[in-house]
């Protein structure tokens, strides 16, 4: 991490961290049923669902939400390791990021504090051009993130591998900003935004699952926001 990262006092990064496990606890913003299904039901395949999922309200700003650090890192000190059951272990710097496909994803994207907004346009790598480079191994099931603010999270392979997912650096035609997760994060629009790391640092590939920060919180192991996945 940089010098001039910002943090937040700890006490107040602690009450933010306990107030979030409470809501956890106290299923906080759970409505118990899916938009237009009776509890019990199988849920609307996702060519059938809602656009905005239960629970959740439309936004037209961006909230910040992190661990009460932004880290400050330079386009020129960036390097990004993509290891664990793969034939090519790689660590990427800014240029060979560049070298990579790069393609162009327009999706909404939904925040289990309750805020959901439509039609970002994101820009970077598309998770299976990467996935092309390192040639996953046999066994590769599951998939760890680590962040630069010391932030952890997890995913199953299938929901990682998805075409619409990127390793995304810019939001809108220009380059992500320090606030939100620049210069390099990870866009899994289908899922909580929680489980879309920011200023991803490390890409592992595994045989298990390895629950994140928030997922060991009492937070759910996937997060689907049609499902209301907010807590596990």
């Amino acid at each position: 991490m940089a010098p001039e990262d910002e943090a937040l006092p700890e006490g107040v990064r602690r009450k933010l961290v306990e107030s979030k496990q409470r809501w956890a606890r106290e299923g906080r913003l759970l409505t118990g049923q899916a938009p237009g299904q009776a509890p019990g039901q199988i849920p609307a395949g996702e060519g059938s669902r809602p656009r905005l999922p239960p629970g959740q309200r439309r936004v037209a700003d961006f909230p910040v939400l992190d661990l009460g650090l932004q880290p400050a890192v330079t386009r020129e000190a960036f390097r990004l390791k993509v290891e664990g059951l793969v034939e090519r272990p790689v660590t990427l710097d800014w240029a060979w990021l560049q070298e990579l496909p790069q393609e162009e994803r327009v999706n909404d994207i939904h925040c289990v504090t309750q805020w959901s907004r439509y039609d970002n346009r994101w820009s970077g790598v598309p998770v299976p051009a990467l996935l092309d480079l390192v040639r996953l191994k046999p066994g590769a099931a599951f998939v760890s993130f680590e962040a630069h603010d010391g932030y952890t999270t997890n995913l199953r392979l299938d929901d990682f591998a998805r075409p619409e997912n990127l390793l995304a650096h810019s939001w809108e035609g220009r380059p992500l900003t320090r606030q939100h997760g620049g210069p390099l994060r990870i866009v899994v629009p289908h899922l909580y935004l929680w489980k879309s790391a920011k200023w991803v640092r490390r890409i592992t590939f595994t045989n298990r699952n390895q629950p994140g920060f928030w997922e060991v919180r009492g937070y759910h192991d996937r997060g689907d926001p049609w499902l209301e996945e907010r807590y596990g």
